[in-house]
């Protein structure tokens, strides 16, 4: 027989190790953070050797039980696909996309009714990440980030480049009629809405508009670009956002670009597929064409007066 570590201690490790905290993976589980501690105790105590370590108040995974984390992903994916090929031969194939919460819900959820209507046999789980940088962990068949398609960038990963991206000013109709921009000095004495996550686009926006000078000015900061949209489309002030990411924003009047000329350009994103090959590679394969044909008929248009 073989001798193997207990399974449901490996489930619970594999998402701890996954989502970065025993909290997190507690909280996907449906399990107290202590029933995550002792699987994980348990599965330190059969393997003799310390699996997560202490840092600040967070308990984080150490560099070989990541390696082990993503084998043990593997191996479960390996296992769901040789049982759903065992079970109903007409199910619909899950197949996980992680992407960032602006691409999503900016841009990939609005379209995913026409991806189902061409592929019905296939249902798109979506899962966010906080950051177009953040780390690819297991438990995904397709991952959107932000990137160049290079081996050397992603080593483990087939990576199919999907978006080009340009940033511009943008603001709501309602504060235009209040206060018309029709040149780039017209944005001195707005108030700027700036995201931590995309922290260079007002320097380098502003630069490229010829106001370097206003690089310095005070901005009012959000944690995340979906939270900055929703306060340029409020009227708050002014925003840098990305095309042809906010082309249905801009297409339907919520938001506008009144200087769409004044552009810079940003590093794309790139669809990542794992090198495996298993049942859902197929499913793999048709989202990301979907993806390319979507991005090849969207254009980076503006929204100006």
């Amino acid at each position: 027989m073989r001798r193997l570590p207990p399974l449901n201690a490996l489930s619970v490790f594999e998402v701890a190790a996954r989502t970065g905290s025993y909290a997190a993976a507690a909280s996907e589980l449906g399990l107290t953070h202590g029933a995550v501690s002792r699987q994980i105790t348990a599965l330190e105590n059969w393997l003799g050797q310390k699996l997560f370590m202490k840092s600040g108040r967070r308990m984080v995974a150490t560099p070989n039980a990541r390696i082990f984390a993503a084998e043990v992903g593997l191996s479960f994916d390996r296992l769901a696909v040789a049982a759903q090929a065992c079970g109903r031969p007409g199910a619909r194939r899950i197949l996980r996309v992680s992407a960032p919460t602006s691409f999503a819900m900016r841009w990939l959820i609005p379209r995913l009714a026409r991806f189902h209507d061409a592929h019905p046999d296939i249902e798109v789980l979506v899962t966010t990440v906080s950051t177009v940088y953040e780390d690819l962990r297991g438990g995904f068949d397709v991952a959107v980030r932000r990137g160049v398609a290079s081996d050397e960038a992603w080593p483990q990963h087939r990576a199919v480049p999907i978006l080009e991206e340009v940033d511009t000013l943008i603001m709501s109709p309602a504060l235009f009629e209040r206060r018309l921009i029709r040149k780039p000095a017209d944005v001195e004495g707005h108030v700027l809405l700036g995201s931590e996550t995309r922290p260079g686009d007002w320097t380098d926006w502003l630069d490229t508009a010829g106001l370097s000078h206003l690089a310095s000015n005070p901005r009012q900061m959000f944690d995340h670009f979906f939270v900055t949209r929703q306060a340029v489309e409020d009227g708050l002030g002014l925003g840098i956002g990305p095309l042809p990411m906010l082309e249905f924003d801009v297409a339907s009047g919520q938001l506008m670009t009144p200087l769409p000329e004044i552009r810079v350009r940003r590093t794309g994103y790139v669809a990542l597929l794992p090198r495996r090959a298993d049942d859902r590679a197929a499913a793999s394969e048709a989202f990301v064409d979907w993806l390319a044909t979507k991005v090849r008929s969207s254009k980076i248009t503006g929204g100006g007066p």
